[in-house]
């Protein structure tokens, strides 16, 4: 099946590759000629586990490549997605759709007759809508279909979600559209990966629905974390105790300074605007994004009680800026709201992270990058970790204080036992324990 991927970013990209893989003949198109080039040269704009040598391995195999063209690329294709940007839009917090738009009106004059063009892309309910109007007003007498199919892909792992998917949400009630997002989804339907079939407005709330519960989950044990250093309690315990409920799950249950990415800061968001305009409130979620704010903040002014609530002068070594392992994202990470705390506060700031130190370096400039943790740790006042990168699990914590001028560890993961750190020598503070 020839499947066209407008946008190569990380959605596009990873579902492109996903889909080659798959043995579907696949051309992801972006307007970015220096990226078409960097992919091409098997450059990855992103960093995500295993990537690259999917790519390399479906370029070399003819069945992925990489073009600017799109009036040419889709030629053919059964099935076209979308799966540009869609940013949080400066001024009001709504969904930028001007990507999406602008690339239903260029399919317009180029897809065949029965093509699907899909909304892979994460936009707000009613997009879906706007599309087939945009193309149908261009193409009146075009037999075509706009169908909604959200990505459900967690950064650092997107290939195994995109190969064994929790389930496929496809939006659409037209059968032959139907049959057309089974046969490109067959290979996964074949190994018995759930695909749920609903309207098209409902499969694009299912995507905002789902993240802003993430959310939640994230949130709400981040605030039992602060209640169980109040009440002399450990919050793993009470993650661990009310995660084996199967009504709860433990998934998203684990406290730390709060959530970051691509995605759920602007899901929330989006959905807090949907919400507003079409007068029903959702106070929950309210109160997610703004406890999630004040947060981040918190864990800054967290590591400078831990320095005797005065960081002036006092050098801090950051571990971790990304706002996950195993990704290069910076965006929302919290570590910017965490750096910028301490850097207000007075504090000399050092950092290493494994992958994200050049795109941080951009957000914060006044930051020293380091080659090792030890390196950040060199003469500092305070190590704190804030990703919790497979590199920072098994620290030489006395190697690590050795380095160090003072002997502050704030924790804000949980790597480490408390034990472990008294051990070491560290005044050692935790999350919730």
């Amino acid at each position: 099946m020839k499947i066209a991927m407008i946008g190569s970013g990380y959605v596009g990209l990873v579902s492109g590759a996903c889909f080659a893989d798959f043995g579907h003949d696949v051309v992801c198109i972006d307007k970015d000629a220096g990226k078409i080039d960097r992919l091409n040269a098997n450059i990855m704009p992103i960093y995500e586990p295993g990537l690259d040598a999917l790519v390399k391995t479906n370029v070399e195999a003819g069945r992925l490549r990489f073009s600017t063209d799109l009036a040419t690329s889709v030629d053919g294709c059964a099935a076209v997605f979308i799966a540009v940007g869609t940013p949080s839009r400066r001024g009001d917090g709504h969904a930028d759709l001007s990507y999406v738009y602008a690339a239903a009106e260029e399919l317009a004059h180029a897809i065949a007759p029965g093509t699907v063009v899909v909304t892979k892309s994460t936009v707000p309910v009613g997009t879906g809508d706007e599309v087939q109007r945009i193309i149908a007003e261009t193409k009146p007498d075009l037999h075509f279909e706009v169908v909604s199919n959200p990505e459900f892909l967690r950064e650092g792992a997107a290939i195994g979600d995109f190969k064994r998917p929790d389930r496929i949400v496809v939006g659409t009630d037209v059968e032959w559209a139907k049959e057309a997002m089974r046969a490109v989804y067959r290979p996964l339907f074949l190994n018995e990966s759930p695909i749920l079939f609903t309207s098209r407005r409902s499969s694009e709330l299912i995507k905002y629905a789902a993240n802003a519960f993430l959310a939640t989950k994230i949130t709400f044990i981040n605030e039992m974390a602060d209640l169980c250093e109040k009440l002399d309690a450990d919050v793993q315990d009470v993650s661990r105790g009310i995660g084996l409920d199967n009504r709860i799950g433990g998934k998203f249950l684990h406290a730390g300074p709060g959530y970051g990415g691509s995605c759920f800061p602007k899901d929330t968001l989006a959905l807090l605007k949907t919400a507003q305009d079409n007068d029903t409130p959702v106070r929950i979620v309210e109160a997610v994004v703004q406890a999630n704010d004040l947060r981040k903040r918190a864990m800054g002014r967290k590591i400078v009680n831990a320095l005797g609530g005065d960081a002036r002068g006092k050098k801090v070594a950051i571990l971790g800026l990304t706002f996950k392992p195993n990704t290069d994202d910076m965006r929302d990470a919290p570590s910017i709201a965490i750096v910028q705390t301490l850097i207000d506060a007075g504090a000399v700031v050092f950092a290493h992270d494994p992958e994200g130190m050049e795109e941080a370096a951009k957000l914060l400039p006044d930051v020293n990058m380091t080659g090792s943790a030890y390196e950040a740790a060199d003469g500092a006042d305070a190590v704190a970790i804030v990703t919790e990168w497979d590199a920072y699990r098994a620290l030489d914590l006395a190697k690590l204080k050795a380095a160090m001028k003072g002997n502050v560890m704030v924790d804000l993961r949980n790597i480490y036992r408390p034990e472990e750190g008294a051990k070491a020598g560290f005044d050692y503070y935790s999350v919730g324990r």
